[in-house]
């Protein structure tokens, strides 16, 4: 149903993207791009969701109040400084729009704005301002790869994805970048991810999209259990596909959503799997429960447990702590009808069963979970929902980078 393509961001018709070095952060490499900007040909259908934080950065309220209307023409963002609890932030955001606006001819209002980097230090928006000019000349429609440079902090590879798919008759395009490493335990989305499409869907369908698809996705990733000052997940929709307009929950619909989970699911994992200082991506595929909403809390209470990821680290078996993190989880399971496997592209090997530890050859589950990738799977025998979260290993380079970070 959806072919996955290449362009991230720029891969739906009528987007342009670019990401260039302004020097946000002083001591910075002047080769780090720290700025990025995309822009639409059209104004799009326009929705965002945010982090639950009480502590919100600026740009946050910026962007909210920016799609009060319901739409938007680009997304302006900065790595560096989150531009979070500090004087002036939120006229420094604002500002931030003002310059995207006259370096694109556009209106403040027309953007989404968001900031990545340190909290509680005032960011530095004459770089900024005096590198718009040039970061909007630098707009390209393949220029997805420089912004989701820009964007990126700790992170040590690109997130992005793109896929095509059909409604009403006409193919359609939606692509993404996305940023997140660290302070990753978001109660609605990663710490940053900017979604692009030409389909064309009214705001109330793309809102509702937005929010289901983001609870099944980057609202089951865990890294560190510390939730960001400033996630940012939004969506932009210009509509040039030319398909009938989605404004209701019919196939057409059904199809988008289907697109958008693929395309966050994509990106939820990629974070997972590069969290600081990860080693590997753990996924804890939760099936057999009395509901999808208790899987995803005792999953997400696995992928979680700083125990449960240093044992992935050291790759030791030992499943006592997923069946103790479960437990902790305040959801309710009975442990005498648990089993527990281990699996990964080295094979498979169940630990416990029905509450009870199993015999089992601790070398063949060394080499199990030894792999870039590996799955806890975990059979509650209560009933038929299922849901899987997604995080990764504990190690000692998540201390190093997160213990000198402002430096």
């Amino acid at each position: 149903m959806f072919n996955e393509i290449a362009g991230g961001v720029c891969a739906a018709r009528g987007f342009r993207a670019g990401g260039i070095h302004c020097g946000v952060k002083a001591a910075s490499s002047p080769d780090k791009k720290d700025l990025a900007l995309i822009l639409s040909e059209k104004e799009c259908t326009a929705a965002g969701v945010y982090t639950l934080n009480r502590v919100k950065a600026a740009p946050i309220y910026v962007t909210m109040d920016h799609l009060e209307k319901g739409t938007a023409w680009g997304v302006v963002a900065n790595s560096g400084n989150a531009n979070a609890c500090c004087p002036g932030s939120h006229e420094n955001a604002e500002a931030m729009c003002a310059a995207a606006a006259a370096a694109t001819g556009r209106e403040a209002a027309d953007f989404i704005v968001a900031s990545t980097g340190v909290i509680g230090q005032p960011i530095n928006i004459g770089a900024i301002k005096m590198g718009m000019p040039a970061l909007a000349a630098a707009l390209r429609s393949d220029g997805s790869e420089d912004a989701v440079h820009a964007i990126m902090t700790t992170d040590t590879v690109e997130k992005e994805t793109a896929v095509s798919f059909t409604v009403g008759g006409r193919e359609a395009r939606m692509g993404a970048i996305a940023k997140g490493s660290g302070m990753i335990h978001p109660n609605m989305g990663t710490m940053l991810c900017f979604i692009t499409t030409d389909c064309a869907i009214t705001h109330e369908m793309l809102e509702d999209a937005l929010r289901e698809v983001v609870a099944r996705t980057f609202g089951r990733v865990t890294v560190d259990g510390d939730t960001s000052t400033n996630d940012t997940c939004a969506i932009l929709a210009n509509g040039m596909a030319g398909n009938p307009l989605i404004e209701w929950k019919d196939e057409d619909y059904e199809t988008f959503r289907s697109a958008l989970e693929q395309v966050c699911r994509h990106l939820a994992r990629a974070i997972a799997g590069d969290g600081e200082g990860a080693g590997r991506l753990v996924t804890c595929r939760m099936t057999g429960a009395r509901s999808e909403e208790n899987a995803e809390r005792l999953a997400k209470a696995v992928v979680g447990s700083s125990l449960v990821k240093t044992a992935m680290c050291g790759a030791d078996a030992n499943w006592g702590r997923v069946l103790a993190a479960m437990g902790c989880s305040k959801a309710p399971f009975r442990p005498e009808h648990v089993d527990i496997s281990f699996q990964s592209a080295a094979g498979e090997l169940m630990v416990c069963g029905q509450g009870d530890g199993l015999p089992f050859d601790e070398a063949r589950a060394k080499e199990i979970l030894s792999q870039k990738e590996v799955v806890i799977a975990v059979d509650l025998h209560e009933g038929s929902d299922e849901a899987e979260c997604w995080g990764c290993d504990l190690t000692a380079e998540y201390v190093h980078i997160n213990g000198d970070y402002r430096s």
